[in-house]
């Protein structure tokens, strides 16, 4: 018998720690190989992790709902073989291999589930630690950036996790108590504001007077962290809409003419949103300046084009999974693509790095009945598209032969955008070049 310590594993690029929401395996219970042993979750989405080996597990290291380092020793299994090269008598305690800033940096070996990533902030972590510096998360930094905490001061942040690293928790919590009591950070006295301070008001809930007939829910995490989000986006980007309509009857018609001969030739249904994603990825190549981020009074122009669509979970939530260079797929790769993700998300079977660097987010309100929306930007994205539901109505028809009235599928389409980088000119000609694409469809087009 040997024991093996079964270490958080790297769940993708930027993501160093997650939450354990819930231990499938107790203490004595019979853990066969690939078993799953524990539920977490990031920022992002919920995953399980699996035991890379058969035995008992002896021992549970991190508690439910603490947070956990990538390569952090979460539990110890008792295998049924003899010790391998990652396996031997193992403390009852959480073991990082971080060198000190005395020591010589050491190679952290991370258990790795099958099919996520390698974490290349890994190393810079132990780098950057063996140089004294304090490392933060893609995350935090985020978070940072987004609130105005400059670097001196979110070096004040205490934390939680390894070594003194801030986590989440730790920054939220801090911002919590930073609006509440805003004279605890507070700005030299002979510093002026700029164009990009952020002044910190104190935000109270109104008083909410409770029946006894009114049930009480809940938030899950994730609706929390949904909120959360949608609150940081309307507090960081000042929010203008345009819209558009569009008739998309030749689309209709060819999707209509094209949808049994695709289903039958591969197996799945071809659906409206990979062809609003499609014209969404050819109008950003046309209008580069909707694909930015803003950091401050810097403007970062992306290369790539990862398009996130959002997509409505059985429990009410939703989530983003992200489309990686959408523009450089055909229309049969993005249409298996989007049924993919889709499908994935709705059975919490998505990786974190699937909903990970989105560029550009479409959300198609018109699944609900919904003829338009006014969307909230997708942080740190500057813009958002909704589509709304095709309807048949009467509308003018120009022809060579005069004007006419017929019966045409119309649609509408509104894009939230982030108004300090996108002006009315280029957020409304980037959504009419969208209309465009999808009015102007080749009904002869072939897949």
């Amino acid at each position: 018998m040997a024991k093996y310590t079964l270490k958080l594993p790297r769940m993708g690029e930027s993501v160093l720690e997650a939450t354990i929401v819930r231990w499938l395996k107790q203490p004595g219970d019979r853990v066969e190989e690939d078993d799953s042993v524990l539920e977490i979750a990031t920022d992002k989405v919920d995953s399980d992790v699996p035991s890379p080996v058969s035995g008992t597990l002896l021992e549970q290291l991190v508690a439910e709902n603490a947070v956990a380092q990538v390569g952090e020793a979460i539990a110890i299994i008792e295998t049924d073989g003899e010790p391998g090269p990652d396996e031997g008598e193992t403390a009852s305690v959480p073991v990082t291999a971080e060198p000190t800033a005395s020591e010589t940096p050491a190679t952290t070996e991370v258990e790795e589930i099958p099919g996520l990533t390698q974490l290349a902030e890994r190393e810079a972590a132990v780098t950057e630690k063996q140089q004294g510096v304090r490392f933060y998360s893609p995350l935090v930094r985020n978070i940072a950036a987004e609130e105005g905490i400059p670097a001196d001061e979110l070096d004040r942040i205490p934390g939680t996790g390894t070594d003194g690293r801030v986590t989440k928790q730790d920054i939220l919590k801090y911002l919590e108590n930073r609006k509440v009591a805003p004279a605890a950070a507070p700005q030299p006295a002979e510093q002026l504001p700029t164009e990009t301070s952020k002044p910190v008001t104190s935000v109270s809930s109104p008083a909410i007077r409770i029946s006894a007939q009114d049930e009480i829910i809940e938030m899950d995490r994730m609706r929390r962290l949904i909120a959360e989000h949608m609150v940081r986006s309307v507090q960081t980007s000042p929010h203008v809409c345009s819209f558009v309509e569009a008739d998309v009857t030749n689309l209709v018609l060819w999707r209509n003419r094209v949808k049994d001969i695709f289903e039958k030739r591969e197996g799945e249904k071809i659906t409206f949103t990979p062809i609003f994603i499609e014209a969404v990825a050819k109008a950003i190549r046309d209008f580069p300046m909707i694909n930015i981020s803003v950091s401050g009074t810097q403007i970062i122009k992306r290369r790539n084009i990862n398009i996130g669509m959002a997509t409505a979970l059985p429990s009410g939530n939703l989530i983003v999974p992200v489309i990686k260079n959408a523009d450089q797929l055909s229309l049969v790769g993005l249409a298996k693509t989007v049924n993919d993700l889709a499908t994935r998300a709705r059975a919490n079977q998505l990786k974190p790095d699937d909903t990970q660097d989105g560029t550009f987010t479409l959300t198609n309100i018109g699944a609900f009945g919904n003829i338009m929306g006014t969307p909230i930007i997708n942080q740190p994205q500057v813009a958002i598209l909704a589509v709304g539901t095709i309807t048949k109505r009467p509308a003018v028809i120009e022809t060579e032969y005069g004007d006419m009235i017929g019966i045409r599928h119309m649609m509408y389409l509104s894009m939230s955008y982030d108004h300090r980088v996108v002006d009315g000119a280029l957020g409304g000609m980037f959504l009419r070049r969208v209309g465009d694409y999808l009015e102007n469809w080749d009904v002869n087009r072939e897949l």
